[in-house]
């Protein structure tokens, strides 16, 4: 029903490839916001490396990831399946059930299913060369490694780095160096570089001279961030440049989530999503609403700005379709060639199913965006609530009373959507401690954190709220 599915025609690698089969360079950024970059609006950040791929590209302006955290994301990239479906919907290993919780997490599966045919897989077929380089956060070593999912090269590298000459604080030099190596060995054969970058992922780390620089900022450290990151882009570019590789090479730029707008850990809120609402762990836009930008020379029309809303998911079948596999494959995405081009496409649903409590706050939910309309169901009381996203993309003003018929209507089809992909439900929490639950989740509403002049300020003003949901979470 809400799938689609391809011929399935193999070609082996080694065997001969089309002249027009384009590289692939995958960059995923972790936690970074929908207006973290300069091309973005965010000023204060520098960036100019982004910047000039946007400009040389697409950017979008309503692309979304598959769920507000990452393990779902990656694997909805990965296989082109929701999350839902794959049942894997919250960050791996999850966290436990606590008392504050009126309802118990689902048991989710543990890894990306051994089941599931991944990207890297399809490429292969086509004679792609395919590395892992970066976090993989979709299960542990043996089986359900990366080289085990389809990937040729791996390189996991450190997640949290000393910040000196040759190194930031989140490993992304190294990254960098490890797929710059990987295009130069692999630039006379057709390749599929996933590079998964674990910036800005707390704990937040930077050249000291760099936090310095942008003392002035929001969060020095996390601008700090900003600029490492687009460095490191910036060097893997120049490589395809100087390997005359531009050409012949699709990028992509995006996140696995939205930033992270509340303090966690020991960490002060590393961003605002501002202006939209809550960040990441949250089905609001500030939470699933991520940066997207793509350059196809040749393809994607340089300064072009796309707004038409599209999902992780979408991402499988794109590079399939790409590299002209043809497949049986059932997909809950679609590919995104026509939007490349310019062409117009035929308007579709997104959906999302997140039937967990976060470590940011958030509680179960599910949420359908259909053209303007955006409605999330609360799963502890199935309350509603009703966005116009293109008049109020901030999620101020719930308007489901207002438009009772569109909201049931949408609300309905959220269910059906559930019961075709078999996505898992909640129980009720027999040890449910409703003054625990009172006092995280409805004393404080969190996802209308407005953030004040700088991170240490916003977190000041909700260290309480940390301290008390972290307690909660310890509480079994």
């Amino acid at each position: 029903m809400f799938r689609i599915a391809m011929v399935l025609v193999f070609v082996f690698a080694g065997s001969a490839v089309p002249a027009a089969t384009p590289n692939i360079v995958f960059i995923l950024a972790d936690d970074l916001g929908i207006n973290d970059l300069g091309c973005y609006g965010r000023k204060e950040h520098h960036t100019p490396n982004l910047d000039r791929l946007a400009k040389d590209g697409m950017r979008f302006t309503s692309a979304y990831a598959a769920c507000p955290v990452c393990s779902p994301t990656r694997a909805a990239i990965l296989t082109g399946q929701s999350p839902a479906r794959l049942h894997l919907t919250t960050f791996l290993p999850g966290r436990g059930d606590a008392t504050s919780q009126k309802l118990l997490h689902p048991t989710i599966v543990p890894q990306l299913p051994l089941s599931e045919t991944t990207l890297a897989d399809y490429l292969k077929t086509a004679g792609y060369a395919t590395a892992c380089i970066g976090k993989w956060h979709l299960g542990g070593g043996g089986k359900f490694a990366p080289d085990k999912r389809g990937f040729d090269g791996v390189h996991a590298g450190n997640a949290n780095t000393t910040p000196s000459g040759i190194e930031g604080g989140k490993g992304e030099s190294e990254l960098t160096r490890k797929a710059i190596a990987f295009v130069t060995a692999n630039r006379d054969r057709p390749f599929f570089l996933y590079l998964c970058h674990n910036t800005p992922h707390i704990p937040l780390g930077a050249r000291a001279e760099l936090i310095a620089k942008y003392r002035d900022t929001y969060h020095p450290t996390y601008a700090a961030l900003m600029h490492e990151m687009d460095e490191s882009v910036g060097l893997l570019l120049k490589s395809l440049d100087d390997l005359n590789l531009r050409e012949k090479t699709i990028v992509v730029f995006t996140s696995d989530n939205g930033g992270l707008h509340v303090p966690e850990l020991k960490d002060d809120p590393p961003t605002h999503n501002t202006p939209y609402r809550a960040g990441k762990g949250f089905l609001y836009e500030g939470g699933i609403r991520v940066p997207l930008i793509v350059r196809w020379p040749g393809t994607i029309a340089a300064k072009t700005e796309c707004p038409t809303p599209v999902i992780s998911t979408d991402w499988t079948p794109t590079f399939v379709e790409v590299a002209g596999i043809k497949t049986d494959s059932a997909f809950d995405g679609v590919p995104l060639g026509n939007l490349f081009r310019g062409q117009a496409t035929k308007s579709r649903p997104l959906f999302w199913h997140v039937p967990h409590y976060t470590n940011q706050g958030s509680r179960p939910a599910g949420a359908i965006r259909d053209g303007i309309w955006k409605l999330i169901e609360h799963y502890e009381d199935r309350r509603v609530e009703l966005f116009d996203v293109a008049k109020d993309p901030g999620e101020t003003a719930d308007v489901a009373g207002k438009f009772l018929e569109r909201a049931t209507e949408l609300q309905k089809r959220l269910a059906a959507w559930r019961v075709e992909v078999d996505a898992q439900d909640n129980r009720i929490n027999p040890n449910f401690d409703l003054a625990s639950h009172k006092m995280i989740y409805l004393d404080t509403d969190i996802s209308q954190l407005k953030p004040k002049a700088t991170a240490k300020e916003t977190a000041t003003a909700n260290r309480n709220w940390r301290t008390t949901i972290d307690a909660a979470i310890r509480t079994k």
